[in-house]
Order: structure tokens, then C-alpha cells, then sequence
């Protein structure tokens, strides 16, 4: 928007350094953002995106800089002093009490008065703003017990029904589909209309050229360039962003075998007695990649996590070639027989941060025996492959292999999670939402990785809000909804016939 263009600041971060121990995340970086403008911050994982978004909203202390807000210098000493100037943030990992229900989450943040009376009021404006975006959200339930998109969805009301002016969203669409992003969108554009300044941090190029007035990109924790999205092509953007072009085009399988994993005809009862996955039928082939796509919360979740042994079905069967029914078998006994997970929550399924990144990469192959036995590991062979994968899947911010897997980006966590899982060679691969978060290089490794195993004979299953991703990579295409199979395509499938069979 031309208008937007020609305004002065509203808000500036000038000069802003932040170290992490000897490790520079932030280099004298400025940044401006101007009132009712949407501002796209681009990057690689490890850019230093993140972190100047956390300086912006209270959670880092600049080791130098300054912050200036309408023309006068702000000490942003907390998350608490943030809100109060006004400035909100959507995170990629949640800040969310997970006993709590997701209206009781959003009243920890949100001014509302006397308990009772302030709670009614405040669930009155929730759910006029849930109908404004088009989320649908039980506001009762604890939030532990929502899908991860559903649990965005609370961190996105958070802080809209918190009025915040400036809004600093952190992948703010990495779970939601096509018709919720757009949904989404249109509420952001009309938040910026009425003068809300908005930060947009995200990988998705496509919605950063359509949808900000201006785009910045980070690199190595510096700002390489601000442009504006009419004057850049998509190729010039992406060498901004990586030093190179980057594109994935469809490959789909060229040899299927036999069915290898089948799901037959499983049931599972939600906590409230719903059903939440009734009647789950279909068969994955060796060689083949089978997506899931759906809108969040009709029983994705619960799919990944029956799969990967964290709860069983009420009725059904899971039978895997060569070892029968697998169903009542425990997590153990499933990797034993060649399964690999990818969890969409990599903090609580897939790492323990307060370990190394060198035992969270070797957790797998310690069970498997690879490094001796359980009395005496192989330290050395655990660090000499350790750093091997962390080069080879470019996991950035190690400092050294005995610091704190906690201390890793998100998108540089998953590369680990990704790095660890391909350690063997899988017969099958679980995968939720792999590359949410990562950035175009690192989606593209995740991606040649799952195609690397369906060639080398394992059969992947992929779930993925990302309809873009699904039709990337399978080469047959399930629709859940409501939590059944409601439809099957085999790829190159009719994305129109696909979104349609997600709503129906």
C-alpha cells in the first residue's frame, strides 16, 4: 500500500545486539514497523527472526539497543511492559496452561474484571471474534486435550481479543489450511485498516507477497534488505533469503509393493464420548506416500498419536507386514519393528531439552544397540555421527554437542527430531506436520528425506494441515473429516475436490 509506504515509524528497534553464550543471534539489527502496516520478516531458521520478535515483546534483554515507540524511547522490560505499550505476540511453541480450558487460557491475559460476570463478558468477545476469523474452538475443553492447530487458534485470540495495536505473528498459519488462512487474513487486513500495526514472521513466501506492504529479510542475524513486494520476484526473494533458488515439484513414486501398514476400521472415543476417529480404513504400499489432509482437529491428533502407540483404539486393528497386528504393541516394541515418528509436537514427543543435542540424536540408536550396550555407550561414535547428521540436515545454533537441545530454534529442533528418526533405514514413517516451521531449504531437505525412504521401500504416512505439502508430496490423498476417511485421491489430484471434501 502506497500510504503505508510514505508514513513515518511507529515503532523502531535501532541497533539491537543479543548474544546467547558465545553464540551472536542478533548483530546490530534495525527495524522499523509503521502504524496499520503488515511487515513480513523473512529468513532461514537461525536468522535471528525469532529472537528480535522476543526483544520486541519482553521476553529477551538486548545486550544493547534501543526500542522507541511514537517517537519517545521505551523500556521493554518484560512481557507485562509490552503488553501495556501495546504490543502482542502469537509464538511458534505456545504459551499455554494445558489443565486449563482455552477460554480460562485466554483470561490469564486478558484484562476482564470480577471473575464471574468478567469471564461471561470475556467469553462474549471471544466468540464474537471467533465468528469474525471463522475458527470454530470448544472454549471449555482443557487445552491439553485440543490439536495443535486448535491450540494456535487459542494463542491467536489471546492476543486479538487482548487489543494489542502492534501484533508480532510467529508462523501464525503453519497448521491452519487454505480456507482458514484466508479467513485469517481477512482479519488481519481489517486489523491493519483500523490502524493496527502487524510484524508477519513466517516461511511462506507466497502469503508474505500477498498479503504485507512490506518485506525485510534476515540472514545470519542481520537485516540483508527491506523491499516491497511489488518490486521482487519470487526468485529474487528466495536468493535474498538462501543465496540460491530453491523449487519442489511433484515426484511421485515410480514402484509400489505390496500394503505394508493397513488401518482397519478404527475407532476412538474422545475424553467428552465423541467419536473421534470412527471407522479409519486405508492401506499404505511399500514405496508410497500416503497424505492426510483435513482441517485441523478432525482427529488428526488423535490418528498420529494411535499410531504411534501414546493411546490405543477402542476397536480396529493396525497390521504391519511381516509382523501382524501391531495394535496393542507399545511405542518400544513398534520402533523395534521399523516404525519412525515425526510427532507435530517435537517439545513434548520428540525431545528432552534438558539433554544434549548429542543424546537427543542418539536416543534411537541406543535402543537399537548402536553404540554398544546399555552399561557402556560409545561416546565417541555417538558424537562422531552426531555431528555427521548435524551437518549433513544443517541443524544450525550448536554451539557444541553438549549444550541444551532447549536452546535450538524451533525449525532447528525438528531438523534434529528429522536427522535422529532417519538414523536407520525405516520400514515405515509417521509423519505430522514435518515441516512446520522450517524454512524453504530445510522443507526441502524434510521433503527429500520422506521421498528418499517411500524409494527405498517404506511406507510413509504423511498428516499435514499444509494442503500444499500433501499435494507436493503423496501419491495417494486421504480427506479427513469429522474424524472419518471421507474421500480418496490418487495424485495428481483436483485441489478444488480435495478443499471441497475437507469442508464438506
Amino acid at each position: 500500500m502506497q500510504h503505508i509506504a510514505e508514513q513515518k515509524s511507529y515503532i523502531k528497534m535501532e541497533k539491537i545486539t543479543k548474544s546467547f553464550g558465545g553464540f551472536l543471534a542478533l548483530d546490530n539489527v534495525n527495524f522499523d514497523l509503521r502504524r496499520g502496516e503488515i511487515h513480513a520478516l523473512l529468513g532461514e531458521n537461525g536468522a535471528g527472526k525469532s529472537s528480535l520478535m522476543n526483544v520486541l515483546a519482553g521476553h529477551y534483554a538486548p545486550d544493547s539497543g534501543q526500542v522507541i515507540l511514537a517517537g519517545n524511547a521505551v523500556d521493554i522490560t518484560g512481557p507485562s511492559e509490552a503488553r501495556a505499550l501495546g504490543v502482542g505476540m502469537v509464538h511458534q511453541h505456545y504459551k499455554l496452561v494445558k489443565t486449563f480450558s482455552a477460554l480460562d487460557n485466554i483470561a490469564l491475559t486478558v484484562p476482564h474484571g470480577a471473575y464471574l460476570p468478567g469471564v461471561r463478558n470475556l467469553r462474549s468477545k471471544v466468540v464474537t471474534k471467533m465468528k469474525e476469523i471463522g475458527f470454530e474452538l470448544d472454549l471449555d475443553r482443557p487445552v491439553g486435550q485440543l490439536s495443535v492447530a486448535e491450540q494456535q487458534r487459542v494463542e491467536i485470540l489471546k492476543v486479538l481479543v487482548g487489543g494489542a495495536s502492534i501484533i508480532i505473528l510467529d508462523e501464525p498459519t503453519a497448521v491452519l489450511t487454505d480456507e482458514e488462512s484466508t479467513g485469517f487474513f481477512q482479519t488481519i487486513e481489517k486489523l491493519s485498516d483500523a490502524g493496527t500495526s502487524v510484524v508477519l514472521v513466517t516461511h511462506k513466501l507466497r502469503e508474505a507477497v500477498r498479503y504485507s506492504d512490506r518485506i525485510t529479510v534476515m540472514r545470519g542475524g542481520r537485516i540483508v534488505d527491506t523491499v516491497l513486494p511489488g518490486d521482487i520476484t519470487d526468485d529474487q526473494l528466495i536468493k535474498l533469503i538462501v543465496g540460491e533458488v530453491i523449487t519442489e515439484m511433484p515426484e511421485l513414486s515410480e514402484s509400489m509393493g505390496d500394503e505394508k501398514l493397513s488401518l482397519q476400521k478404527l475407532n476412538l472415543a474422545s475424553v467428552t464420548g465423541v467419536m473421534a476417529l470412527k471407522d479409519i480404513t486405508f492401506n499404505i504400499r511399500a514405496g508410497e506416500i500416503y497424505g492426510i489432509a483435513g482441517v485441523g482437529g478432525n482427529g488428526q491428533a488423535e490418528l498420529a498419536m494411535l499410531l504411534m502407540g501414546l493411546i490405543e483404539p477402542d476397536s480396529g486393528t493396525i497390521n504391519l507386514a511381516g509382523h501382524g497386528d501391531i495394535t496393542r504393541l507399545c511405542t518400544g516394541q513398534r520402533r523395534r519393528c521399523g516404525l519412525v515418528f515425526i510427532p507435530a509436537d517435537r517439545q513434548r514427543y520428540a525431545l528432552a531439552g534438558e539433554l544434549s543435542v548429542a543424546e537427543n540424536y542418539a536416543v534411537s540408536g541406543i535402543l537399537r544397540h548402536e553404540y554398544g550396550g546399555w552399561l557402556k555407550v560409545n561416546r565417541r561414535l555417538v558424537r562422531r555421527l552426531a555431528a555427521a547428521a548435524i551437518e549433513d540436515f544443517d541443524v544450525q545454533g550448536v554451539r557444541h554437542l553438549n549444550q541444551n537441545a532447549a536452546i535450538l530454534s524451533g525449525g532447528n529442533a525438528q531438523k534434529l527430531v528429522i536427522a535422529r528418526e532417519f538414523s536407520s533405514l525405516p520400514s515405515v514413517v509417521i509423519a505430522h506436520s514435518p515441516s512446520r516451521g522450517l524454512d524453504l531449504r530445510a522443507s526441502a531437505a524434510v521433503h527429500e528425506q520422506l521421498r528418499r525412504a517411500r524409494d527405498t521401500g517404506a511406507a510413509v504416512l504423511l498428516i499435514s494441515e499444509d494442503l500444499d505439502e500433501v499435494m507436493l508430496l503423496s501419491d495417494t490423498i486421504g480427506v479427513i473429516n469429522r474424524g472419518e476417511i471421507v474421500a480418496e485421491f490418487s495424485s495428481p489430484a483436483d485441489r478444488q475436490k480435495i478443499g471441497k471434501a475437507m469442508v464438506h
